[in-house]
């Protein structure tokens, strides 16, 4: 018991040492500039916009928890995200991070661990799947030339611009491969799967600690299977939320371009939400640095105002510190349910 609570202490200094350093990053002085130029209109709009991505993803989640016979409260759902998406920034990696921490809360909740697990799965699958989906279109379209006006917008050097794209076209290829072929096999060969994961659990079946995995892995397999036989309705809308929040996405960076007095074509804003995009995929906690570098660059290959990315860069973390702070007050919200909860069932 003390051991779990030093190893708690621990994980709270760390999450608190890595949220200060992320936000002693961010530029202050270009945040207090792009803040006061924003009007009240503009604050509510943009992050109203935010807050319906935010509900928007939170919903997709519910969808999951239902296909699966275990439907949970929205707002619980959306606390969870976003308690594990504060502790997703604030770690190294490619926004991951809080996942341990949103299948306990599940768990908490009173779902199945392998419930917990599945749903969990199966929507950071659909954010991934889209996620990479998007992207690849958008560097096809790159490389394609689609968009592409040098002579309005004084755009160079972009010759460069597609071969730096083409380095990145590979990566997303496979990756994307990969992720239709377990999105076919997830869909026509369930049992496969199913059979495959007896498999592994069978070496486990005479370890008397180990002896229940095999059942759980079968009663994983069995749900994975029902979900997809007969709730296929509630998945193909999952995919359509997901395109959802990517619309409110592009929208978003397209807000904040137009806040810092940029219109930019579809080659140039491609060229942005690429460079951004590839950053936050790089390890370090919220991109910080990685991001900056990647608009800077972006902007300097569109011959854009270094004025403006700055702009750009201290919005988006402005945006990045709310959320950032709201996801640590329902990570404390979540910490304090799931307490009050097991007082009552000890009770």
């Amino acid at each position: 018991m003390r051991r779990a609570k030093l190893v708690t202490l621990l994980l709270r200094l760390i999450a608190l040492g890595l949220a200060a350093w992320t936000l002693a990053q961010l530029p202050l002085a270009d945040i207090t500039n792009s803040i006061s130029s924003l009007s009240t209109l503009q604050w509510f709009f943009w992050l109203g916009l935010n807050a319906l991505i935010i509900f928007v993803l939170g919903l997709r989640w519910q969808l999951l928890t239902q296909a699966l016979a275990v439907p949970v409260n929205l707002l619980k759902l959306l606390l969870i995200r976003q308690a594990g998406q504060a502790v997703s920034f604030i770690t190294p990696g490619p926004q991951f991070g809080g996942e341990p921490l949103q299948i306990y809360w599940l768990y908490k909740y009173g779902l199945p661990l392998r419930k917990a697990l599945l749903s969990l799965g199966l929507d950071r699958f659909f954010e991934l799947w889209v996620n990479f989906s998007v992207m690849l279109l958008a560097v096809l379209l790159l490389l394609t030339g689609i968009g592409d006006n040098n002579s309005s917008n004084n755009i160079g050097n972009d010759s460069n611009a597609v071969g730096d794209w083409q380095t990145a076209l590979a990566p997303l290829l496979i990756f994307l491969g990969l992720m239709f072929s377990l999105a076919w096999i997830l869909v026509r060969q369930p049992q496969w799967i199913n059979n495959r994961l007896e498999r592994v659990a069978a070496r486990w079946q005479h370890n008397h600690r180990l002896s229940g995995i095999n059942q759980h892995w079968q009663s994983l397999g069995d749900d994975l299977r029902t979900a997809l036989r007969t709730q296929k309705i509630r998945l193909l809308l999952a995919i359509l939320l997901s395109m959802l929040g990517w619309v409110g996405l592009l929208g978003e960076l397209y807000l904040i371009l137009h806040f810092v007095g940029i219109e930019a074509n579809l080659y140039s804003f491609l060229i942005i939400l690429v460079a951004m995009r590839m950053a936050l995929l790089l390890p370090m906690p919220g991109g910080v640095g990685t991001l900056e570098a990647s608009v800077l660059w972006s902007f300097h290959t569109l011959n854009l105002p270094a004025s403006a990315a700055l702009g750009l860069i201290a919005l988006m973390r402005v945006r990045d510190a709310i959320v950032l702070l709201i996801g640590l007050a329902c990570l404390r919200a979540s910490n304090s349910a799931n307490a009050q909860t097991k007082t009552i069932t000890e009770s």
